[in-house]
């Protein structure tokens, strides 16, 4: 056994999954950031595709044409002063991809097979080495299924609907209640989804954000994360 496969095993995967706006990126950034490990945002993958095939003038609802966009596509995710940074085709659409209209189309996107078997796989070998924490819908589930520590991370619609609303700003033009509605529909489109469905996967853990600082759940899962590398220790020994 090699010098760097033994470091591999001083790390773990994190999977942290859960509905739209629960926080999943903000907490698996700093997740990332207090661990040392890297952040990989599966969601902004699919809202590149997204952005790609609106722009492109397609019907997201032709799987065969977004596929073939997709497949055309180069997404990078890479760290930035202000958080990741996401290139398509070496353009930064970091602010591109949080379009109301994107968070209206993904779902749809997200429901392509064959778009989510080609970001999957990219997902997987991203992972190959550990030391990953990855967020998504169906990463404890689907993507990486036998990571160390799996998170279901959640909120009240009513909270994730504020967050996103003040992310937005007054430049989407919608109002509160209108967001909810976008938020509920987002979490049915995504639970019953054929492929991959939005779900806690076996083993998570669930932590409920309601009313709870961002700092406060990151210092949860930075703890579970110690706890799980230990046993992962104890195990090899």
């Amino acid at each position: 056994m090699s010098i760097h496969h033994d470091g591999m095993d001083e790390r773990i995967n994190i999977a942290i999954d859960g509905p739209a706006g629960a926080g999943k990126s903000t907490v698996a950034r700093s997740v990332a950031e207090a661990l040392g490990y890297i952040y990989i945002d599966t969601g902004a993958m699919y809202r590149a595709v997204t952005w790609s095939a609106r722009e492109a003038g397609l019907n997201v609802e032709d799987d065969q044409a977004v596929t073939d966009l997709a497949r055309e596509l180069e997404i990078t995710l890479a760290p930035g002063p202000d958080g990741q940074v996401v290139l398509l085709n070496g353009q930064d659409i970091t602010d591109k991809i949080r379009s109301r209209d994107v968070n209206l189309h993904v779902s749809r996107v997200a429901a392509n097979d064959a778009v989510r078997l080609l970001l999957v796989e990219m997902q997987r070998k991203l992972a190959a080495d550990k030391g990953v924490v990855m967020d998504g819908r169906d990463i404890g589930s689907h993507v990486l299924p036998n990571a160390e520590l799996k998170i279901y991370l959640t909120a009240s619609v009513q909270e994730r609907a504020l967050r996103r609303f003040r992310e937005s700003g007054d430049a989407s033009g919608i109002t509160l209640e209108q967001m909810e509605r976008e938020i509920e529909e987002r979490d049915r489109k995504d639970m019953e989804r054929a492929i991959s469905p939005l779900i806690r996967a076996e083993g998570a853990i669930l932590l409920d954000s309601t009313g709870i600082p961002a700092g406060e759940v990151v210092s949860q899962i930075v703890t579970l994360g110690s706890k799980k590398l230990a046993e992962a220790k104890q195990d090899v020994i």
